[in-house]
C-alpha cells in the first residue's frame, strides 16, 4: 500500500508521511467476495479494518441497526486497546479491497514506532467521540 493511498484514508489523512510508512508496515491485505463474511456481531474484536474499495452492510441485533459503509471506512480502531465483542456484523455487499491492523501487529508498531501508534490511537479517538456526540445528540435534543 503506497503512502499517498494510505493518506486518502480518513483515519490515516492527519499522519505525516513518516507515520502512514510505520504504520503501513504493520498492515495485512484482504479480499471479500459478494456476501462473504468479514466478521460477526459477539466475535472477538482483534483489530482494525480500513475499507479500500467495495462496500460493507453493517448489522446489528442489538441495536436493530443497518447500514453501509464504502471506501475509506475505519472499523474497530478501539479494538487495538480495548479487547471485546465486535458490536456488529460486517458482510461484503461487493467485492472488497482491505487491510487489517491486528492488535499484535499494533503492539509491535507500539514498540517500533510508538509515534505513530500514539497519532493512530488519538485520530481513532477523535473520531470515537464524533460518533459519540452524534448519538448523545440523537438521544437528547437541544434545549
Amino acid at each position: 500500500m503506497s503512502e499517498p493511498e494510505l493518506k486518502g484514508l480518513a483515519l490515516l489523512r492527519e499522519l505525516s508521511a513518516e507515520e502512514r510508512e510505520a504504520i503501513s508496515e504493520e498492515l495485512e491485505p484482504a479480499a471479500l467476495a459478494a456476501g462473504e463474511v468479514l466478521f460477526n456481531e459477539g466475535d472477538e474484536a482483534d483489530g482494525l479494518v480500513l475499507l479500500l474499495e467495495g462496500r460493507l452492510r453493517i448489522s446489528s441485533r442489538r441495536s436493530g441497526t443497518a447500514g453501509l459503509v464504502g471506501p475509506g471506512a475505519a472499523l474497530g480502531a478501539l479494538s487495538l486497546v480495548a479487547v471485546g465483542a465486535r458490536e456488529a456484523t460486517a458482510v461484503a455487499e461487493a467485492r472488497c479491497h482491505l487491510l487489517w491492523l491486528r492488535r499484535p501487529a499494533f503492539r509491535r508498531l507500539v514498540e517500533d514506532a510508538p509515534r505513530a501508534a500514539c497519532r493512530l490511537l488519538e485520530a481513532a479517538t477523535c473520531e470515537f467521540v464524533s460518533s459519540a456526540r452524534q448519538g448523545i445528540e440523537l438521544l437528547v435534543p437541544p434545549r
